[in-house]
């Protein structure tokens, strides 16, 4: 088997062991709440066709999204930083990340994800958001300061499944009148947005 067969092979294992974890749990906060497949790959090939060099995630949960995503910046050198409130996934998706031999292209960060980005500096060409989505609004003015102007991609998970709690946050992205929004239905819903020109 060649290293992107094995990789597909192991991380299909790791989804389908995270999906039935969840089908055990009544507390939704005690799920893992993975990313879909056909959503993950899609934000591979979005890196590998952006040819992404500095990547963030922010909800790492137990790694399942980062895998795919440490994954496609083997191919562009890139490297991913991925925040994660609970220490205890974060450390799960570490071990995962450490098997799968992606660690020299990773950063995990614990902590409450606004803390991180109120003293982020780093201009990011691509951004997953999968986190929760009640403190998007909040997160908004330094995802736009983070997010490269010049074709950087923040791409928010959950938008068709969870319609009503991202469209607060939707809402507030439209209103700027300076970003481009597209709804994919790939998954539980994929919206991408990025700048309409470089001017800020």
């Amino acid at each position: 088997m060649s290293l992107s067969q094995h990789f597909e092979a192991r991380v299909n294992e790791l989804y389908e062991s995270f999906k039935k974890h969840d089908a055990t749990q009544k507390d939704r906060l005690q799920r893992y709440r993975n990313i879909e497949p056909d959503s993950a790959q899609f934000l591979a090939m979005q890196i590998r066709i952006q040819n992404s060099q500095q990547v963030l995630e922010i909800g790492t949960s137990t790694g399942y999204s980062t895998l795919w995503l440490a994954d496609a910046l083997q191919i562009t050198q890139g490297q991913l930083t991925t925040l994660e409130i609970e220490a205890a996934r974060s450390a799960q998706a570490q071990q995962y990340v450490q098997e799968f031999g992606l660690d020299q292209r990773i950063q995990f960060w614990v902590g409450d994800a606004q803390d991180y980005l109120a003293e982020c500096n780093t201009q990011f060409d691509f951004i997953l958001l999968d986190a929760e989505r009640d403190a998007y609004v909040d997160y908004w003015p330094h995802l736009k300061r983070v997010l490269a102007q010049q074709g950087g991609v923040l791409i928010v998970d959950n938008v068709i499944s969870h319609a009503a709690e991202v469209q607060a946050f939707t809402q507030l992205v439209k209103e700027e009148g300076n970003y481009l929004l597209s709804t994919l239905a790939l998954g539980a819903g994929l919206l991408m947005i990025t700048a309409k020109d470089y001017h800020g």
